[in-house]
């Protein structure tokens, strides 16, 4: 198992979790609840694999799907959701975070070995990382959080600039793809306990 098979379990099990939490605040019923955790998991990696033309992993390895559920039967026989508003809970942020950042390094890496350009290496990592929370936030009628939170989709534009670059530097290793995602993680954290946010127009217009 390499590093980006693990990222990639990473990223499916953290927004399988983001997914369920965000779920039972709609209040929905255990098949909606099922239904969000896979579109939240795997809906990112769906969209990255239909743009790079292959069929999507999650159609052919029964992984993605085994890893999903095993997340949903664990949140709910620990009662996770049974506490306080839920976007603000440090298991939400942390599992959010942490899928934000793994599916970014997998769909820069993935951009990368399909010998992508810069752009494209960029847009295959933000696809992959935010294309299963448009989903949910879609399905939920909520504005999506990319385009509420400004250092949410920065993140993966961070990691998949540093993760090109050190490719065309030929530096890059394991080592260094842990390096940007403790990093990176690190920062996202950082920026929700800040409140970190990208200067908004709209009371200027």
């Amino acid at each position: 198992m390499n590093i980006l098979h693990i990222a990639d379990l990473i990223g499916i099990a953290s927004f399988a979790l983001s997914g369920f939490l965000i779920a039972v605040r709609k209040e929905l019923d255990l098949l909606g609840v099922i239904l969000f955790a896979f579109l939240t998991a795997l809906g990112g990696g769906i969209i990255r694999d239909v743009i790079i033309g292959k069929i999507p992993l999650s159609l052919k390895d029964s992984t993605p799907s085994i890893v999903v559920i095993t997340v949903i039967i664990v949140a709910l026989v620990s009662n996770i959701s049974k506490k306080e508003r839920i976007e603000r809970k440090k298991v939400f942020i942390l599992s959010d975070a942490l899928g934000l950042v793994s599916f970014s390094i997998t769909g820069a890496m993935i951009g990368i070995e399909n010998e992508l350009n810069f752009f494209g290496v960029v847009i295959l990592s933000l696809s992959t990382a935010i294309g299963g929370g448009v989903i949910r936030d879609i399905l939920i009628n909520e504005v999506p959080l990319i385009l509420t939170t400004g250092f949410y989709a920065t993140i993966s534009v961070i990691v998949s600039i540093s993760l090109y670059l050190s490719s065309i530097c030929h530096c890059l290793n394991d080592m260094l793809i842990i390096i940007i995602f403790i990093s990176t993680l690190s920062l996202r954290l950082i920026a929700c306990y800040k409140d970190w946010h990208i200067p908004t127009l709209g009371k200027k217009l």
